[in-house]
């Protein structure tokens, strides 16, 4: 089964859980539970249904901000607003930095490495090289090669 095929399923999954959920805690945990999957990388379709997107006029808001950050933010994103949101779980962290690495890959064809470091918060290059193949290009999530010579990561992505 193809990365993309696997996506359209997860995500029918999870809007049938998050249109079935008939209070803001079974929506709020639909989210948790959206966020945290570890082969789920898209979610503007959950947050477009409309009882996910009531949960702004309630206490539980901050779940729709952490939704909406997993949809359209970066790592640093939440770095900057982690006094408003839930605190992420490690599986969410992971997940957040790997949609951090494909956002800048779609962006630009040349990431240097040391904008990556400080984008991801990792501190030496052997730990980022790793981070890139094993938990980005292996998962299917971007294509390209690491160029130590020149210290960046050449997307292959469509721009």
């Amino acid at each position: 089964m193809d990365i993309e095929q696997r996506q359209s399923e997860l995500i029918d999954q999870f809007v049938k859980q998050a249109s079935a959920a008939s209070n803001t805690s079974a929506i709020s945990s639909v989210i948790v539970d959206a966020t945290s999957h570890p082969l789920l990388f898209a979610f503007s379709e959950i947050l477009a249904l409309p009882n996910v997107l009531q949960l702004e006029a309630t206490d539980e808001k901050f779940y729709l901000d952490l939704l909406r950050l997993f949809a359209h933010g970066i790592w640093s994103d939440y770095k900057s607003n982690a006094d408003r949101l839930p605190q992420l779980a490690p599986d969410q962290i992971l997940k957040l930095k790997q949609l951090t690495v494909l956002t800048l890959a779609e962006t630009y064809k040349v990431l240097p490495y040391d904008q990556l470091m400080q984008e991801l918060d990792v501190t030496n290059v052997r730990e980022l090289e790793d981070f890139l193949i094993n938990e980005c290009m292996y998962a299917g999530i971007v294509r390209g090669k690491l160029d130590q010579l020149r210290r960046c990561f050449e997307s292959n992505l469509q721009q």
